[in-house]
């Protein structure tokens, strides 16, 4: 099949272009600049890549003709933001597409209501970036309803991989964090260190969208889950990234005002994003309808982020 990826160089793209290749589609590369993915791989030499401005195209409302001209069979949206954006691509390529798939996220959740969380479980999303993606959710899903787009959602979780930086065990991206735990330093969490994350390595989102590609019948219409098997709660992630350095954790608690005060303005909000969801996912659907076996627990996809950034100079 013919597929075009929108940000196929991204994260998640590195290793989901190259999936495809070796599966024998045709694979377009769509992204704003040419760059090289976070991994080289042989696969990339057989990719077309073009470059496309999505936020220019849009403001000209001419993405959507531009990705409709390329006349793929699928079409891949990792880099959907904006329910405007979503609805100017169903626009364009209803009745001209076998297969859409869009790259959401467990944001679209909002608070959790019962662990582990389900797919059909009623949403609540806040903050800007959960609300439009929640928004995106519902408008493709009651466009397969009305008019039989045959969209696929998938919603991963945090995505880690070589490249990029984790969310660390107290909720935000200081690399700090990580260089605490790596030395027998002590560290504080908020509240109890009750809270979850759920993190996902991002090949394995990318195999979770070739297993939609390859179970189209069991994916269209529907809504996943792409996370690890299991969540972590904060305190059981610094215990284990602690003890993997040869350290016992030295941690304390604080309530949350007075562990905000610990911490940079930025930590605090990013802490308190994820704290505020404490996502808990469940991938039963997944596993069932297109057969998405995880290779990486989450602990196992941290630490080859953390092996990249050590390697690179980075932590």
């Amino acid at each position: 099949m013919r597929i075009v990826v929108i940000g196929g160089t991204g994260h998640v793209g590195t290793f989901l272009v190259p999936r495809l290749i070796n599966d024998g589609h045709d694979v377009i590369s769509i992204s704003r600049q040419f760059r090289e993915p976070y991994l080289s791989d042989d696969a990339w030499t057989s990719v077309e890549q073009i470059k496309i401005d999505r936020t220019e195209e849009e403001e000209n409302n001419t993405f959507g003709s531009r990705i409709r001209e390329l006349n793929a069979d699928v079409v891949i949206d990792m880099i959907c933001f904006k329910p405007e954006s979503a609805r100017m691509l169903v626009n364009a390529l209803a009745g001209k597409v076998k297969h859409f798939l869009h790259c959401g996220t467990i944001w679209v959740h909002g608070h959790s209501f019962a662990v582990p969380t389900l797919e059909h479980q009623p949403k609540s999303p806040f903050g800007a970036y959960g609300i439009d993606k929640a928004k995106i959710e519902a408008y493709l899903l009651e466009q397969a309803v009305r008019i039989g787009f045959p969209v696929t959602l998938l919603h991963p979780g945090h995505i880690v991989g070589p490249g990029w930086v984790p969310v660390n065990p107290a909720g935000n991206f200081n690399l700090e964090v990580f260089s605490k735990l790596a030395s027998g330093q002590g560290l504080a969490l908020p509240n109890m260190g009750m809270e979850t994350l759920h993190h996902v390595h991002a090949d394995d989102v990318a195999q979770c969208f070739q297993c939609a590609v390859n179970n189209f019948d069991n994916a269209v219409g529907e809504h996943f889950h792409v996370v690890s098997d299991q969540a972590m709660t904060l305190r059981g992630y610094a215990e284990a990234l602690a003890e993997w350095y040869g350290f016992k954790a030295d941690l304390r608690y604080l309530p949350w005002q007075e562990w905000k005060a610990t911490v940079s303005e930025e930590d605090a909000r990013s802490t308190w994003d994820h704290i505020a969801h404490s996502p808990n996912c469940s991938i039963e659907k997944a596993k069932r309808l297109l057969n998405y076996r995880p290779s990486y627990s989450s602990l196992e996809a941290i630490k080859e982020a953390l092996v990249w950034l050590r390697e690179h100079g980075r932590l």
